[in-house]
C-alpha cells in the first residue's frame, strides 16, 4: 500500500509539472506571438515614417529647386538688361568719341 501511495504522488506530482510546463510553454507562445507582433507593428510604423520623411524632404527638394530656378531666371534677366543698356552706352560713347577725333557733331538722338 505504501508502495501504491508513493507511486501515486510520484504520478500526481508528474501530472502537475507536465500540467505547468504545459501552461508555461502556451504562455511562452503567447508571449512570444504578441512580441512578433509588436515587432510586426513598429516596423510598419517606422516604414511609414520612412517614406513620409522620404516624400516631404523629396517635395522640399523640389520646392528649394524651383525657388533657385525662379531666382536664377529672374538674375539672368536682370543682367542680360543690364548688358543691353551697358552696350547701347558704350556705342554712344564711342560714336561721340570718334565724332570728336573727326571734329564732327554728335547725333544727340545717338548720343543719349
Amino acid at each position: 500500500m505504501r508502495k501504491t501511495a508513493i507511486v501515486f504522488v510520484a504520478v500526481a506530482a508528474s501530472l502537475g509539472l507536465a500540467a505547468c510546463s504545459e501552461k508555461t510553454q502556451e504562455h511562452a507562445e503567447s508571449t512570444v506571438e504578441a512580441a512578433g507582433d509588436d515587432v510586426q507593428g513598429a516596423l510598419a510604423g517606422a516604414t511609414t515614417a520612412a517614406d513620409d520623411s522620404a516624400r516631404a524632404i523629396s517635395e522640399a527638394a523640389d520646392r528649394g529647386a524651383a525657388a533657385v530656378g525662379n531666382a536664377a531666371d529672374k538674375a539672368v534677366q536682370g543682367a542680360a538688361g543690364a548688358a543691353g543698356e551697358l552696350g547701347r552706352k558704350v556705342e554712344n560713347e564711342a560714336a561721340r568719341v570718334e565724332a570728336r577725333a573727326q571734329n564732327e557733331p554728335v547725333d544727340k538722338a545717338k548720343a543719349d
